[in-house]
């Protein structure tokens, strides 16, 4: 009987890069984990890069396209770009409340409740005219979106204190 273990690839990053981006800003300093895990995964996630990281990084790459789409476009544009099933099917509310972004994880939860219910009509096709329409269709979404404006700044540096002080978690530094 042969037994399968599969290791996860730890993502490294130097030291001094680390340094640099914390001076930039908490911002920053999370951009660079999740710069350097789409670098391994080669840009993208898919079904055969997906293990490469572990639940710490996951929950970390899940938050950079949450809070990007919805920043440029909202939950309508996160969904439609293909981020819905990676950041509300999976545990990514869960770890951000365990990490300590309560907030965030509440945004989450009540967007993926919506998403739920309406995900056929949220993942469809569509053309730029239909794809505007959803923001009216979809208004449900708008006092999430408020919240998570209100919240943003507070809950990233809850993130990046979070990821600071776990950092073996989310990378090897080198």
């Amino acid at each position: 009987m042969l037994l399968k273990i599969e290791l996860i690839y730890m993502i490294q990053i130097e030291e001094s890069k680390i340094i640099e981006a914390a001076e930039k800003g908490m911002d920053e300093f999370l951009k660079l984990f999740t710069d350097s895990y789409l670098e391994a995964l080669g840009g993208d996630i898919t079904n055969e890069n997906i293990t490469m990281l572990n639940g710490y990084q996951h929950t970390l790459l899940a938050l950079r396209f949450f809070i990007e789409e919805v920043n440029e476009g909202g939950f309508v544009q996160l969904i439609q770009n293909g981020y819905g099933g990676y950041v509300l099917d999976n545990p990514t509310a869960k770890s951000l409340k365990l990490i300590g972004a309560k907030k965030f994880s509440k945004i989450l939860y009540k967007a993926k409740d919506i998403y739920e219910k309406h995900r056929t009509e949220l993942e469809r096709e569509t053309n730029e005219e239909e794809f505007m329409a959803m923001y009216e269709q979809f208004e449900q979404f708008d006092e999430l979106e408020e919240s998570f404006f209100y919240v943003e700044e507070e809950e990233t540096l809850i993130v990046a204190q979070y990821v600071d002080d776990n950092i073996e978690d989310f990378a090897e530094i080198v």
